[in-house]
């Protein structure tokens, strides 16, 4: 497990299931790309008694051929014959485990479950028999699903009506790393870059790992943001292609709400998605919203007053937005594309929501720096009802101290400066904020910043607490 970066609680839950007396039915799943499948094969040091890996847009005959071919590799003693159904592909699979004298746990591997899961195949039928009749009744088996189709997973087998309900004994569920783990993956791989680049870099890719693992240590940010974005054959420039056709049926409207989501980037709520979208009221849209959540694409912010028809949605995923922003309209162009647009206007725009968007996705750092994290708080949003003064929050934490951290999250080259202008936008917004929440906690005017405030007498008189970047990274 040397080679894992992050993953504590991931990795105790599968020591505790690795010691435990019994059989265990493990669920892991998360985005495409984050790393589950790396994150199995090192703890259990790729070895398996069987492992499965499923295939994308196959048939059920094809699925067959696979696991009898992987079965065949790990039991030369294995049937000639490919299975005819599931049923009998667990029951030879029974048969193999059974063989093996061991004293320690058996762990059986099938990664990318939703995919043999095809049409009319019987394949979860067949999965409940196994798990059932048989594993459930032993004391060591470890099954391990993996799964990218986050909604599958959480659908069809965590959530399961049937014969699988309440069978899956441990969930995990895999997160994009976190500044600090994305900045330990870069420095295993003798990167020297600074935090502000990587913090460039994360604007880009977020803490995925597998995109992370591409950054060359001899060029700059802007530097791989350009050949891994822009350059013919970079990595990430034709990803999105592939990234939620993989993971949904029809995702064409999947896709349509992330497109609606990259145009506003204040969020919009569900009634504002249904407008854009042109998609109906009703279940498939919410549906379609909390699979993207449950896949880490977008995520869903509390209003102050706690009204759920004034919940914003946010387009969370870094890669997507920045496809949306910069390579889709820029692809094929040629050499320079991004080093040439360095400070342009629409970089700073960008660059602004994005580095938002790394504060909100650092929560549980920001409440430690402030002291809180001990505190019972709540990380929300604020809108004012008013079309005129549009005033808005992205970040508050209303904290049972009876404070309230309102926060400005500003990216820049430079120490930030409040100048007059500036310093009477921020006494209107809170003069609104309490006027409009009947607040009677007080306000800490609160600035995350990459290099810190300018000490001036506006940021004095209005500004509690100023946060640099690298409390992101702790």
């Amino acid at each position: 497990m040397t080679d894992i970066i992050g993953r504590e609680a991931e990795i105790r839950t599968l020591n505790k299931i690795s010691s435990s007396r019994k059989s265990e039915f493990v669920a892991v799943y998360g985005r495409r790309r984050v790393g589950k499948t790396f994150l199995i094969r090192e703890f259990f040091q790729y070895e398996f008694d069987f492992q499965l890996t499923g295939l994308a847009n196959a048939t059920t005959k094809q699925q067959l051929t696979n696991f009898h071919a992987s079965l065949q590799r790990q039991s030369p003693s294995a049937s000639d014959s490919i299975p005819p159904n599931w049923f009998e592909a667990f029951q030879r699979l029974i048969t193999y485990l059974e063989q093996i004298e061991a004293a320690r746990k058996k762990v059986v591997f099938l990664d990318e479950l939703p995919w043999l899961d095809t049409k009319r195949s019987d394949f979860m039928i067949a999965l409940e028999h196994f798990w059932n009749s048989w594993a459930s009744n032993r004391k060591d088996i470890i099954l391990v699903t993996c799964g990218s189709a986050a909604s599958w997973m959480i659908n069809e087998l965590i959530n399961n009506h049937g014969g699988l309900h309440n069978r899956v004994t441990e969930r995990i569920k895999v997160h994009p790393f976190t500044l600090k783990e994305s900045e330990q993956l870069l420095q295993s791989k003798k990167n020297v870059l600074d935090r502000y680049q990587i913090l460039q870099l994360y604007m880009v890719m977020g803490g995925i790992p597998y995109y992370l693992d591409a950054v060359s240590p001899e060029r700059s940010a802007a530097q791989n943001i350009e050949d891994l974005c822009f350059r013919e054959g970079g990595l990430l420039t034709r990803e999105y292609q592939n990234l939620f056709a993989s993971l949904f049926k029809n995702a064409s409207k999947h896709e349509a709400i992330i497109a609606s989501l990259a145009t506003k980037t204040k969020g919009m709520t569900r009634n504002e998605l249904i407008r854009n979208t042109g998609m109906k009221t009703g279940g498939s849209i919410s549906r379609r919203l909390d699979e993207l959540e449950e896949s880490g694409f977008i995520s869903r912010y509390s209003p102050f007053n706690r009204k759920s028809k004034t919940t914003l949605y946010r387009l969370s995923d870094f890669y997507s937005f920045f496809y949306h922003k910069f390579i889709k309209s820029h692809q094929n162009i040629g050499d320079g594309t991004w080093l040439n647009a360095i400070d342009s206007p629409r970089q700073r725009a960008w660059a602004g929501f994005a580095f938002e968007q790394i504060c909100l996705a650092h929560v549980p750092q920001i409440k430690k720096a402030l002291g809180i994290s001990g505190v019972l708080s709540h990380a929300v949003s604020w809108r004012s009802k008013s079309s005129e003064d549009g005033a808005q929050v992205d970040l508050l934490i209303d904290r049972r101290d009876q404070v309230i951290n309102l926060f400005e999250l500003k990216y820049s080259i430079n120490p930030y400066i409040i100048d007059k202008s500036y310093a009477d936008r921020l006494r209107k917004k809170i003069a609104i904020f309490k006027s409009e929440t009947k607040t009677r906690k007080a306000i800490f005017l609160t600035f995350i910043t990459t290099f810190g405030l300018v000490q001036n007498a506006h940021a004095a008189s209005l500004v509690q607490q100023d946060i640099p970047m690298d409390v992101l990274f702790e």
